[in-house]
């Protein structure tokens, strides 16, 4: 494959964060020639009986979706539902503007098909992001906007700006996430605690005149009994669960990453993400929607984390390590082993595994 033998090699050698951006410009310009945006649409994820799935109110072509990450500052999002992408999650986005983290902050272990990253949630602000969304126009698979905290926000403030983002937002969003998993803007996690978080939803939900689904993105670092206070929020106040997309902790990594900092993505993630994705479905006995991400490198990933609960599920660092034909080929992967495994579709795997 083309990217394997030739582009692969090449963004290797450069700098994480440049080859990001390398790409990510690339794919910005192709979407801004005349004409583009419904030349992509049409090789858009089409619904497919087998793969379609319906969560928290709105209906996906296919489950395998974008983790925040890849596109924070709402670029791109009419020409990347062209590489299959059954929905979208752009961010993280903040209320203003916010360089993040010094550089370099963002580290390959490729060895390992892994990223570390401290980033701290670099963007250009949530009026920046509204304007581009409103000049794309509307993106032919659901969209989220996950949102979160600028570093120098006090933790008082935090329902407020949290409230705020979203409602400069609110008009092109499918869907919303409240990110309190990130650990790379200082005390961002201490917002899982039960009452900090319902404080942030309860001003959220005020401004949510439309009632669209908000969704609760967590660490899977949290304790057994954080997680508890999670699920039952998520089940009165949230329409589901984003989970497991970094670690802080360094599973099946050299040492001499042990002292990095920041959250760890990747395949060392799977199981430890997949883990939690169960705990989440047999604490809400399956009532809670849940967006697993972490280690989504193929069809069998994919479909480990929908039997062990999931509904839909993310990547990121997967698309980094096989190329832009990730996307379409975990979803054609995925769906041969539902017809192996006898499933007639994604809802009749969910939980089967839990």
């Amino acid at each position: 494959m083309l990217y394997e033998r030739v582009f692969k090699p090449l963004l290797l050698r450069m700098d994480p964060e440049r080859a990001h951006e390398t790409v990510t410009t690339a794919l910005k310009l192709a979407q801004e020639i005349p004409g583009a945006p419904a030349v992509f649409d049409r090789y858009a994820a089409k619904p497919e009986p087998r793969l379609s799935v319906k969560a928290f109110g709105l209906k996906f072509p296919n489950p395998i979706g974008l983790a925040a990450g890849f596109d924070k500052n709402c670029r791109m999002s009419r020409v990347l539902p062209a590489l299959g992408f059954g929905f979208l999650e752009l961010g993280s986005v903040t209320l203003r503007p916010q360089k993040g983290n010094v550089r370099p902050r963002v580290f390959r272990l490729p060895e390992q098909s892994a990223v570390i990253n401290r980033q701290g949630f670099p963007g250009a602000g949530a009026r920046a992001c509204a304007a581009r969304l409103a000049r794309a126009g509307k993106s032919p698979v659901p969209v989220g906007i996950n949102i979160g905290l600028n570093a120098d926000c006090p933790p008082e403030r935090a329902p407020q700006e949290y409230a705020q983002t979203f409602k400069i937002l609110e008009p092109y969003g499918d869907y919303f996430v409240v990110n309190v998993s990130s650990p790379n803007t200082e005390g961002l996690r201490e917002l899982q605690e039960r009452r900090k978080l319902e404080k942030i939803l309860e001003a959220v939900r005020a401004e949510n005149k439309a009632g669209k689904p908000v969704l609760i993105k967590i660490s899977p670092d949290v304790s057994d009994a954080g997680l508890f206070a999670l699920v039952e929020t998520a089940k009165s106040q949230a329409a589901g669960i984003v989970a497991g997309n970094t670690t802080v902790s360094r599973p099946g990594v050299p040492a001499s990453a042990g002292d990095v900092r920041g959250g760890l993505s990747g395949k060392p993630l799977r199981a430890l993400s997949t883990n939690l994705v169960r705990k989440i479905f047999r604490l809400s006995g399956g009532a809670v929607p849940v967006v697993a991400a972490g280690g989504v490198f193929t069809g069998g990933d994919a479909l480990e984390k929908i039997r062990a609960g999931a509904c839909l599920v993310q990547l990121y660092t997967g698309l980094v390590y096989r190329g832009p034909g990730a996307p379409r080929a975990i979803a054609r992967e995925l769906a041969e082993l539902l017809a192996q495994n006898g499933f007639a579709g994604v809802s009749s795997a969910v939980g089967t595994g839990a």
